[in-house]
Parts: structure tokens; sequence; C-alpha cells
């Protein structure tokens, strides 16, 4: 399901407020009560920093202003063994089970959901049964984080039913796990982390080791993020994301170090005998995207922008030549917001997110962001074929519960 596919003239605060009371106006429809709990986590977008969390880098994520919103409250039979969870958006209804679980028994989304309650249950206490309702407006298939923003909310709301908060970060892990032993996607740290820290006005630089935040500001108004849907999808579960992970794992295992910061290119090119093709244009991208994201994260905190831009497009020539997770139409919309340029408004872009589809982010001045995306869309879908969607984006505020009242049903 793809959203925004048509611009709004909504600001990104009425988007939420729309969002927020439709789910609670089909939560009082559908179970015939007011919701007690109702929680937020947006999707992510990262400015820099592909495919390096896994690795142990750095990235430059920011939250999005694009949320899924969970209500739920407890059902009136308290015996019940699972929650109920309805989709407004797939308009489809999963139970899912409130027990300790190590594997999953769901299908499809469900085990997202199944996954993050199994956590819950396991490391922090039981769970009601509950009936829920969820609402989203962050792209799906997008490289948005759609899915961490679910599971996110998902462990947000557990805390207002059940009034049992988690430590930020170890709500992210428990994501996180939900994500690697449920879903069978082996994400780094990154989507998680950035949902439940997001704050407005701040990127976050990321140490994927010691999973410490340092803050970026990121207050300039006349500057924005503009960040534009291929609407190409891809899957990432089991395929190409999963080998590109195990090629960075056995390069670095060849060259006998603990950790990719700890690799220079030179090491690399001394070790051209023992690493496969493959191997080693992995490892070119992981060194330099490390050094990239550094030097972006300080040039955004000067507001030196064309810096910013021109480290944007060399990281994704890297993820094209290198990694190697890029697509023609990702390439396509790279290049025609290179070709609008700076002149025109446009520092920088980049693909986002896992690749094999889904989005590219841009640098754009703000007094320009409608005229470059108008622009960037006419030409995606002259070229070819295909009907881009795209919209702006501030810093967002990260999780966070808008409604508690865990003892009314």
């Amino acid at each position: 399901m793809t959203y925004l596919s048509h611009p709004t003239s909504l600001s990104a605060a009425e988007q939420f407020k729309e969002l927020h009371q439709r789910v609670e106006t089909e939560f009082r429809s559908r179970f015939g009560h007011v919701p007690a709990v109702v929680a937020a986590a947006p999707g992510r977008v990262n400015l820099i920093g592909e495919h390096i969390d896994y690795n142990h880098g750095f990235v430059l994520p920011m939250a999005i202003e694009r949320y899924v919103i969970i209500a739920a409250a407890p059902c009136s039979d308290p015996s019940q063994e699972h929650a109920t969870f309805y989709s407004s958006d797939l308009q489809e209804t999963t139970d899912i089970p409130i027990r300790v679980s190590f594997e999953p028994t769901c299908s499809g989304w469900g085990r997202y959901l199944e996954g993050v309650i199994a956590g819950f249950v396991s490391g922090v206490c039981d769970v009601p049964a509950f009936e829920a309702v969820i609402g989203s407006n962050v792209p799906r298939g997008g490289g948005l984080s759609s899915s961490a923003a679910l599971e996110v909310a998902t462990a947000t709301m557990l805390e207002g039913i059940t009034d049992h908060q988690l430590e930020p970060l170890e709500k992210a892990i428990l994501c996180q796990h939900a994500e690697h032993t449920f879903a069978g996607m082996p994400c780094g740290i990154m989507d998680q982390v950035s949902s439940v820290f997001g704050k407005p006005g701040e990127l976050m630089l990321l140490d994927c080791i010691s999973q410490e935040i340092q803050a970026v500001p990121f207050r300039e108004e006349g500057v924005s993020v503009l960040i534009t849907n291929s609407n190409v999808k891809h899957e990432l579960i089991g395929g190409e994301y999963a080998e590109r992970r195990r090629q960075c794992e056995s390069a670095l295992e060849k060259l006998g170090l603990l950790s990719w910061r700890d690799v220079t290119l030179r090491d690399l090119d001394s070790a051209r005998t023992r690493l496969t093709n493959d191997e080693l244009a992995c490892g070119r991208h992981v060194v330099a995207e490390i050094a990239r994201t550094l030097d972006a994260a300080e040039a955004f905190a000067n507001g030196q922008w064309a810096s910013v831009g021109e480290l944007m497009y060399s990281s994704h020539e890297s993820l094209q030549k290198d990694f190697r997770v890029s697509c023609a139409e990702l390439d396509a919309l790279v290049r025609i917001a290179r070709e609008i340029g700076f002149e025109d408004g446009v520092y920088g872009a980049r693909m986002t997110g896992g690749g094999f589809g889904g989005c590219i982010v841009t640098l754009v001045r703000s007094d320009r962001a409608k005229a470059v995306r108008e622009r960037i869309l006419t030409q995606y879908e002259n070229e070819t074929g295909v009907q881009g969607s795209a919209f702006t984006s501030r810093p967002a505020v990260g999780a966070h519960l808008i409604k508690r009242n865990a003892h009314d049903s």
C-alpha cells in the first residue's frame, strides 16, 4: 500500500491530528467504547550512513513527521488469550497471542506485533487481553521504517496499557529483537532507535557500537528534507540485504579485525587477494561511508549545505556501484535532482533505506521545495512510466502516548 501519492495542503500537525481522529473513531465504531490508550511512533529517514548500522559504524537519521498510531483498551473478557488488532489501512483483523513465545505463529504484519508482545511478556510483565486499531501514514515498502514504527508504537501502547515503562534503549532493543526473531529481518538498531529517540530540530548521530546518540542540530528553516518515493517495491527478507550483510561479515573476518572502524582503504587494498570482488566492494563502501557520515554530521551542524550535498551524492554513487543496492528508478531520481542543481534549490540527493527500490532523500531550499518536488515527479514519471510520490519533513518527535488511562475500558 502506498500513502501520499498526491500532494496535500495539510500541515504535518494537521495530518497527525487527522490520523489520530481516524484511528479513535474507528476504534469506537468497531469496539463500542473509547480507547484507554493511544500511542504514536514515527518512521525515519536516514540522511547518510546506509548499511552501516549492522557494520557498527555511524548513521545520521531523523524521525519523520509520518506516524503509526495505535488505539487500544482491555477487552471485556479478561480470560481471552489473545489481543485483537484491526488495521484500518489494510482493512484486516488479526489475533495475536499474549503469552511467552519464542517463534512466530502469526503471518504477515501480525509477526511484528507478535514479536513485540512476546518480548514484552517475557521480559517486562504480563499483558491483558485487549483490542486495538492501527492507522498509519508512513509509506510502506519505501525504506522509511514503517515496520519499526509499527513495532515501537506497539511497545509504547503496551507501556500505557500495563503501566510499565521501559527504558528508551531497552524499548528499541526489544523491538529490534522482534524484527530479527519474528519477522526474520536481520536489521541493525538504527530504525528502532530513530523511532524511539526522535526530537524536533535534531538529527541523531548514532554510534552503532556504543548505541550512544549525539544530537546534531538541524533548525535551519530555510533548508528542508524532501523524501521522494520511487513507488518501486522491494523485498529484503532473506534476499539481497542478508547477502550484503554476510559479505561484510566475511570480509571483516578475513581481515582479522573486530570492527570496520579499524579498517582503512589501504587495508582493503592490501587484502585484495584474500577477498572476493564482492567483499572488496562492500568493504570499500563501508569504510568510505563511515567517514562520509562523520563529515556530514559536522557539515550539518555548521550549516555547510553544499558540503552535505556533495557527501550525499558520493554516498549514492558508492551504494550504486560498490554496495550494489540501488536500482534504475532510484538512480533516475537522484540524477534528476542533481540536474535541477544548486541554482534551482537542490543541495544533494541519495537513495535511503535498504535499497532495491523505496525512496531517495534530497536536501533542498525550503522556498524551492514545492517546485523541486513537482519537477522531480514529473520528469521521473515521463522517464519511467511510474508515478512517484513525495513529501517534505522536519525532524519529528519520537514515540509517545497521546492518551493514557490504563484503567478506563
